[in-house]
């Protein structure tokens, strides 16, 4: 199991995992694009190697991704930390 999650921790960019946690606040790429000061092109190309680095074909199958591997943090649920940080929490064992 351990293997396997470094595996994921390692499949997506800094970056990419900074679109993804907005794609997932529900911001359209061309919000991204303002927000994170890039071209909408930019956007549109990293949401498309998350797609095919995730395996998932759109962005609500990306969101289910991102809450199950714990990519992401959705008003307090299913709240694990990110790749980049020390700590890495189990998502499953907080579900009750």
């Amino acid at each position: 199991m351990e293997a396997e999650k470094l595996n994921y921790e390692s499949l997506l960019s800094a970056r990419e995992l900074e679109i993804v946690e907005l794609v997932v606040t529900g911001l359209s790429n061309h919000k991204i694009a303002e927000q994170l000061e890039i071209s909408k092109r930019t956007v549109d190309n990293h949401i498309s190697n998350i797609l095919k680095k995730t395996g998932v074909v759109n962005r609500v199958e990306l969101v289910r991704w991102s809450l199950q591997w714990g990519k992401v943090c959705l008003d307090n649920v299913n709240c694990c930390s990110l790749p980049e940080t020390s700590q890495t929490i189990d998502c499953n064992e907080m579900v009750s």
